[in-house]
C-alpha cells in the first residue's frame, strides 16, 4: 500500500485499531500524520484512541460475531490488533476470503495472542533457545509438571520437571499480568491462582517456565518494512532495557549494553521468529541475556510498553515506524539521543482523576510527560509516562523517575 488517500472521502486509506489504549493512542496518531481515516475499537468508551480517531467504535473484540459484523460494517482496507483478547480465528476467516488484510498477518495474530502459540513455534518448529516450559491445565498438572512426575504426554520441552524457582504465566494477558516467581510447594496454589485472575480471557491453561539466571532483560524492537528495492526487509532499534514488577514494566531505557556477540545472537533470534510469523510492522521481541548467551521470552507483533522510550530517543518512535511499516513506507530506526522512561500509577481509586505538579515535572532537564486520557484510574493502573532524553542512559533514568514521582494524580 503506496498511495493514500484523504481521510473522510470515498478514496480514504481506512485503518481500524483493534485496541485503543496508549499504545494504540500514538499509532493512530502516527496513522493520521500520514493522512489515513481511522477507527479506534475498544471494549469501554472513551479509551484513548477513541479520544483521537475519526471514529469510535466500543463492542467486545473476544466475540467473534461482533468483531465481523463490525469489520464488514466499516469495510477497513487493515485491520491492526493492539491487544491480545481479540477472536483472532474470525480475523483469520476474513483474511482468508480476502475481506480484509490483517496486520501483520492473521496468523501472526492468532499465534501470538497466547503465549502457546508463540512459545512452541520459537521452541519447536524454530529451535531457538528459550527456558525449559510446559502447559498445564489443572492444579495437580503444574504440580507434576514442576516435580517432574508427568509423562510427558503433550510432548512438552523437556523431559524433566521443572523445578524451582520457576515462572508460572496464564497463557494470554498482557504487561506481565498474572505471572508470578514460585520459589517452593507452598506458592503453587497461590501462583495459578493469580495466573487465573490475571488472564485476557477465562481460559484454565497456564505456561510455568524454568527459572533463566539472566543478566539482564530486553526488548528488541524489530521492524519488516519495504526496502528501497521493494522487497520487505528486517530492521532493528538500539536494545531498550527495562525494569519490571510483578510482571508489570515501570521504566525503560535505550541503548541498553550489550556485547557484541550477544546483540548478534538477539538479532538473529527476533530475524528468524518475525520473518516466520511475516507481514509488514513492528515487533516487540523479548529476550533474557546472560553473557553472550540469549533465551527469546516473547514476542508482541505491535509496539512494546517498554518502547515508549523511543518517543525520546529515536527520530522515528516505534508508533511511527509501525505506521510507516503497515503502509508499505520506508523507516528509519536510527537512534537520536539516550534516554529513558518512568510510568506515572493512578495512585487512586476513582474515575475522572486530576493530575498536579506537570509543571513541576516538566522543569526536569530533557523531560516530557504523556498522559493518557484513561477515563478510569486504579492505583496501579498505568496513567501516564514520564520521558527523558539525556547525554547518557543513567542521568536519563534518574530524570524520568524524578519527573514521574513530581506528577501527582488524585480524585478530583
Amino acid at each position: 500500500m503506496t498511495i493514500i488517500g484523504t481521510p473522510l472521502s470515498p478514496f480514504a486509506t481506512r485503518v481500524m485499531l483493534l485496541g485503543s489504549g496508549e499504545l494504540g493512542k500514538e499509532v493512530l496518531i502516527a496513522l493520521q500524520r500520514l493522512g489515513v481515516e481511522t477507527i479506534a475499537v475498544d471494549r469501554y468508551a472513551d479509551a484513548p484512541g477513541q479520544q483521537v480517531a475519526h471514529h469510535a467504535r466500543t463492542i467486545t473484540m473476544s466475540d467473534p460475531a461482533a468483531l465481523k459484523a463490525l469489520i464488514e460494517a466499516e469495510k477497513p482496507d487493515l485491520v491492526v490488533p493492539e491487544i491480545e483478547a481479540i477472536a483472532t480465528h474470525m480475523l483469520q476467516e476474513l483474511e482468508d476470503a480476502g475481506v480484509v488484510r490483517v496486520i501483520p498477518t492473521a496468523r501472526a495474530a492468532r499465534l501470538t495472542m497466547d503465549r502457546e502459540g508463540i512459545r512452541r513455534l520459537a521452541a519447536e518448529t524454530l529451535g531457538v533457545p528459550t527456558s525449559p516450559y510446559k502447559f498445564c491445565d489443572s492444579l495437580v498438572e503444574l504440580q507434576a509438571a514442576i516435580d517432574g512426575h508427568d509423562k510427558d504426554k503433550d510432548k512438552d520441552k523437556g523431559e524433566k520437571g521443572i523445578g524451582y524457582p520457576c515462572i508460572v504465566k496464564p497463557v494470554m494477558s498482557s504487561s506481565g499480568k498474572g505471572q508470578s516467581k514460585i520459589d517452593g510447594p507452598a506458592d503453587v496454589q497461590k501462583a495459578r491462582d493469580y495466573a487465573m485472575a490475571g488472564g485476557r480471557v477465562s481460559h484454565g491453561r497456564v505456561i510455568v517456565e524454568g527459572f533463566i539466571d539472566f543478566d539482564y532483560e530486553i526488548t528488541l524492537l524489530t521492524v519488516r518494512a519495504r526496502g528501497a528495492a521493494g522487497a520487505v526487509e528486517t530492521k532493528f532499534c538500539e536494545p531498550i532495557g527495562h525494569v519490571q514488577v510483578s510482571g508489570d514494566y515501570v521504566e525503560s531505557w535505550q541503548p541498553h549494553p550489550m556485547a557484541p556477540a550477544a546483540l548478534l545472537k538477539a538479532q538473529q533470534i527476533a530475524e528468524a521468529v518475525t520473518s516466520d510469523l511475516g507481514g509488514q510492522g513492528l515487533f516487540g521481541v523479548e529476550l533474557f541475556v546472560k553473557g553472550d548467551e540469549v533465551w527469546f521470552s516473547e514476542v508482541s507483533p505491535r509496539p512494546h510498553d517498554t518502547g515508549m522510550v523511543t518517543m525520546a530517543t529515536q527520530w522515528q518512535n516505534e508508533f511511527e515506524l509501525h505506521a510507516r511499516a503497515i503502509l508499505g513506507l520506508p523507516v528509519d530506526t536510527t537512534l537520536k539521543s539516550a534516554g529513558a522512561s518512568a510510568v506515572i500509577y493512578g495512585g487512586v481509586d476513582a474515575t475522572g482523576i486530576v493530575f498536579d505538579g506537570i509543571a513541576d515535572a516538566l522543569q526536569v532537564p530533557g523531560s516530557d510527560i504523556r498522559l493518557f486520557g484513561k477515563p478510569e484510574s486504579f492505583v496501579k493502573r498505568r496513567m501516564g509516562v514520564a520521558l527523558v532524553h539525556a547525554a547518557d542512559v543513567d542521568t536519563a533514568r534518574s530524570r524520568a523517575k524524578d519527573a514521574a514521582s513530581r506528577v501527582k494524580p488524585r480524585k478530583a
